[in-house]
């Protein structure tokens, strides 16, 4: 059911581990294949990070595989999930009967207790997170403009962007998941400044709409605040930072990514930041 697990570390694990230890640790590639429904399991939050790439027939969500007292219950039976359209081609998700279109960067919050998750629409591309849920609300459709949406940065520091606040209090009720989709302004290239760490949650960002997919790229910083290590990332992965992990990155041209956070609380702002930016 998981193409990867990842457990949970600790920071003295940074030390003294090679860039290839660092990526498969904290890295995760390789979130679309044609016609496949892809799963990542994280024992930090016991987060799923996963993607869908559909070809031409529509793509199931899986059920359980194990343990065998859960064997093929819904995914979402304790668990809420978060889906962003990452593509350019409009795709639907239908939920226990419910179809919901997605343009280009809408979110879709689906609750706990769904049972049938489907995909659909030939090309499109589905972005995936989903922790566990102690509570259902409601499935929910998510455009940028119904977001709580936040300028920040200058384009003198490189680092003027846009965040959208999808999944969040106030906007749309979670069980934990706090999720949403911050863009670049063109000419700028540095993403969460001042960086920050929240001891309270883990948090995964995904990066997409590299200008170009094949040859630019994203330089992730992650480790406590001293020393700190990097991970270079290229279009469409997701990366780790555990709660003691500081987040910023910088690419070689503008970009969007989708930050994910679970964990003991949603305060947005319950974060200890490093410097002025």
């Amino acid at each position: 059911m998981f193409d990867r697990t990842y457990y949970a570390t600790h920071p003295d694990m940074m030390a003294g581990a090679s860039n290839e230890e660092l990526r498969d640790r904290y890295l995760i590639q390789n979130l679309f294949r044609k016609g496949a429904c892809v799963l990542n399991y994280t024992h930090a939050e016991r987060f799923v990070i996963g993607g869908v790439l559909v070809e031409s027939d529509p793509v199931q969500l899986p059920r359980q595989q194990a343990p065998a007292t859960s064997k093929n219950k819904p995914f979402l039976e304790r668990r809420e999930l978060g889906i962003v359209n990452v593509g350019s081609t409009e795709g639907a998700v239908t939920v226990d009967g419910e179809r919901f279109v997605l343009a280009n960067k809408e979110c879709l919050y689906v609750t706990k207790g769904a049972e049938e998750i489907e995909f659909s629409g030939p090309g499109a591309r589905f972005y995936l997170a989903s922790c566990p849920a102690h509570q259902a609300f409601a499935t929910r459709k998510l455009a940028l403009s119904d977001g709580n949406t936040l300028d920040r940065g200058s384009h003198a520091a490189a680092n003027e962007r846009t965040i959208h606040q999808l999944v969040i209090p106030g906007v749309c009720d979670s069980a934990q998941l706090v999720m949403g989709v911050t863009v670049l302004k063109e000419g700028n290239v540095w993403n969460t400044m001042p960086p920050h760490v929240h001891d309270r949650r883990t948090e995964i960002y995904f990066y997409f709409e590299l200008a170009d997919p094949e040859g630019d790229r994203v330089i992730h910083f992650m480790g406590e605040r001293e020393p700190a290590r990097h991970i270079i990332m290229a279009n469409e992965e997701a990366v780790i930072s555990p709660p003691w992990s500081i987040h910023m990155g910088v690419g070689t041209k503008a970009y969007a990514f989708i930050w994910a956070m679970a964990g003991e609380n949603q305060d947005y702002t319950d974060m200890d930041t490093l410097g002025a930016g």
